[in-house]
Parts: structure tokens; C-alpha cells; sequence
């Protein structure tokens, strides 16, 4: 098959998906990363993957360039004859299924990464963004959710047994616990072995528990170090001193196994998630984890059992939670062990994608074109795709895992 998967910028391609593109490669697909170029092109294309530049799509919103971003895609999903479209991203995803769906493309699938509204958004907003919603399901043939939360918001627009909660999942060969890049990290930061290390990684913007993180900091300073790791991102990335010095802001690294090795308390203080990545890598490599109390860290694991959950937008609680565990070693450590056990048994990222593919083949109507020849002459055209007969769509009950 020819497969496409669309995001608004590089960066999502190679940081969120390159284990479904590795595994769309692996099983002999011809795959395609569409999304604005950047300095991320050379690693997806070495994942065996074409890289397909969208030189008009943004991230934000912008009524002219979205519409020259619109038609250009048009223009290219039609000129790759794809067998399959899978968007992900709320702009690429509205954008892209629509698009697809014009394009002629013969399966059109979604994820749904996360919401971009909150229930406390204002009603101005949660309209615009469930109604583009509801009107880019009506030209998808699957939509696929990471937590049951968001699918529960979209249940009235959705097709009856065309979705389903998949949960997500990271590299579970790559995300482990590492002794030696724990010392190493540690070493790079000045710590000893009995030195405390608080840290959170991702974009660095306000939505992502900046402020909240630098005032714990400076309140727990004497008795650990924090740490942020990621890229800046826009220009909401600073706050008021003395706060933001009690922070070391190590910018965006690619030894992320060690350094959540390297880390005694990760914190993510988000306003925001549709499932977080951070903490599944935080909770693979075994690390004890403070989140916000939000859908998307939720479904990371159970309060007291394998997480720390704390109200958003509350930096005395989470500063409680944090110093609790900068205490408590025995309390790190069962956490930790806790959190460890659940990513291994529920966030194995190659086990969603190959539910992806399954899915591409199970979702097609009897009457599209399925799949074409194959460049290099294979004739079997209609083998099954990892063990899945291709027939018509099997009109299952939607399933939460």
C-alpha cells in the first residue's frame, strides 16, 4: 500500500510517529510524511519514509494561508495516488480529511491526539473546535482516539462502529531504565548520586505547567534540582524573576532515555494532553511521576499507585506532591517500579500501529480500488495485512483499550 500520515509541522512525524512509520516500513508499505520542512526531514526520510514538503501549512490559524495550504494539499495527496490517509494534529487533522476525502484517496483515517479545547474553554471556542470536528468525521472512514474522554465529547458526531479508544504508546525497545545514562547524565549536570533531580520535559510554554514548575522550583531549590528539557516555543517561554533562574533550561535533547534515567521526580504540570508522550517515556524508564489531574494523564496510571495526581493550575499542591516524594525514597521507588510494570503491559507504541493497519484494511467499502500493483511486480494484491482478511468493514463494537 501506499500510506500517508499528515502533520501540521516535522517535528510530530519524527517525535511522535516515527515507531508507526518504522512499523508501516517494516511491513512493506510505501509511506509518505506530509508536513511543513524542517530540521527533522533527514531523520524521518532515514526511517525509509518519503518526506513530502506542505511549504503553506502553519500551525496557527490564518483564513488566506489556510486556504492556499488547503488547495495545495489537495494538489499533492492527488498526485501520490495514495491507497491510505492518516491524519493526526487538530489543523492537519480537520484539514487533511477533508482534503483526502476530495482527493479520492480510498481510506481516510484520523487520530485524535487530544482536543484542542477544555471543558472550561469558552463556549466560542469549544463550538468552533467540535464543530470543525463534527464536520471533518463526516469525511473520514475511522477515527481513532487516545483517550476515551475525547471520544466521549465526539460520541453524537461519530459513526457507529467507526472509532475507537487505542490509547498510545511509545518505543519500549528504546525507553528503559539506563544505569550508565543515568551516571552520565549526571555527571554532564554537576550531580552526585545522593543529589535529588526534578525535571520535566517538553515544549517550553506556559500551557505545558511552566509557571507552575519555576514556583515549585523556587521553593524546593534548596532541596533538589529542577531541570526543563525541550525546545522553547513561541514567544510565551519566559517568566518573572526570581523564578525562572531557580530553573536550569537544558533545551531540546535526543538522549531522552537517559536522561529520564538520570531524573528522581518527573513532573508534568500541563493544562493540556491528549495522552501524554513525556510521561509514558518517564513511566517506561521507571521514573516516580507528579501530573496534572487532566485527561491525557489520567489514563499515564492510578493516584498513589503508580502516579501522583494533583489539580492543574495549582502550584501549592503540586509543590506538595513533589516534596512529598523528594522525602520519600521508598515512595519513589514503589511508584516508580509501579509505573514501569504498566507502560511495559499498556503503552507499547508498535502495538497501536499495527492496529493502524489493520484498521486501513478492515474500513475499506467493497467498491474502491484496493490495493494497486506493486512497483516491483508482486501480483498478490489482495494478501492480508498482518493476519487481517480484507473484506468489508466489519462493523464492530467500538473498543476502549
Amino acid at each position: 500500500m501506499r500510506i500517508a500520515h499528515l502533520t501540521t509541522i516535522d517535528m510530530s512525524l519524527a517525535l511522535l510517529l516515527s515507531t508507526e512509520l518504522e512499523v508501516d516500513v517494516a511491513a512493506g508499505h510505501e509511506v509518505f510524511g506530509l508536513s511543513a520542512p524542517g530540521r527533522y526531514v533527514t531523520g524521518i526520510e532515514s526511517l525509509g519514509v518519503t518526506h513530502v514538503p506542505l511549504n503553506a501549512l502553519t500551525r496557527s490559524w490564518n483564513l488566506r494561508q489556510d486556504a492556499a495550504a488547503f488547495r495545495d494539499l489537495v494538489r499533492t495527496l492527488r498526485s501520490l495516488d495514495l491507497d491510505v490517509l492518516h491524519t493526526h494534529n487538530p489543523k492537519t487533522g480537520v484539514m487533511g480529511r477533508i482534503a483526502g476525502r476530495l482527493a479520492g484517496i480510498p481510506v481516510v483515517v484520523n487520530t485524535c491526539h487530544g482536543l484542542w479545547a477544555r471543558p472550561e474553554d469558552r463556549l466560542r471556542k469549544r463550538a468552533f473546535v467540535y464543530g470543525a470536528e463534527a464536520l471533518a468525521i463526516r469525511f473520514s472512514d475511522y477515527e481513532f482516539f487516545q483517550n476515551a474522554a475525547d471520544r466521549d465529547t465526539l460520541r453524537r458526531f461519530l459513526k457507529p462502529g467507526r472509532h475507537e479508544v487505542v490509547g498510545n504508546g511509545v518505543d519500549l525497545e528504546r525507553f528503559h531504565p539506563s544505569p550508565e545514562g543515568r551516571r552520565r547524565v549526571r555527571e554532564e549536570l554537576g550531580l552526585t548520586h545522593d543529589d535529588l533531580l526534578v525535571g520535566t520535559i517538553g515544549r517550553r510554554v506556559r500551557e505545558k505547567g511552566l509557571v507552575e514548575f519555576a514556583e515549585v522550583a523556587a521553593r524546593l531549590g534548596d532541596r533538589a534540582t529542577f531541570v526543563w528539557v525541550g525546545p522553547e516555543d513561541g514567544p510565551d517561554t519566559h517568566i518573572s524573576d526570581p523564578h525562572e533562574d531557580a530553573v536550569r533550561f537544558l533545551g531540546e535533547r535526543s538522549d531522552m532515555e537517559d536522561v529520564y534515567s538520570a531524573i528522581d521526580v518527573f513532573v508534568l504540570a500541563s493544562h493540556r494532553e491528549g495522552f501524554s508522550r513525556a510521561s509514558m517515556e518517564a513511566a517506561a524508564c521507571g521514573v516516580a511521576m507528579v501530573l496534572t489531574d487532566i485527561r491525557g494523564c489520567r489514563e499515564i496510571g492510578t493516584h498513589d499507585e503508580h502516579v501522583l495526581l494533583v489539580p492543574v493550575n495549582d502550584p501549592q499542591a503540586l509543590g506538595h506532591a513533589v516534596e512529598r516524594l523528594l522525602k520519600d525514597a521508598l515512595l519513589r521507588r514503589r511508584l516508580g517500579a509501579a509505573a514501569r510494570k504498566r507502560a511495559t503491559a499498556a503503552f507499547d507504541q508498535r502495538v497501536v500501529a499495527r492496529r493502524s493497519l489493520e484498521t486501513y484494511a478492515q474500513v475499506r467499502s467493497p467498491g474502491r480500488r484496493w490495493p494497486r500493483a506493486r512497483p516491483h511486480g508482486d501480483d498478490d494484491t489482495r494478501r492480508p495485512i498482518l493476519g487481517v482478511a480484507q473484506g468489508p468493514p466489519p462493523g464492530a463494537p467500538d473498543r476502549n483499550r
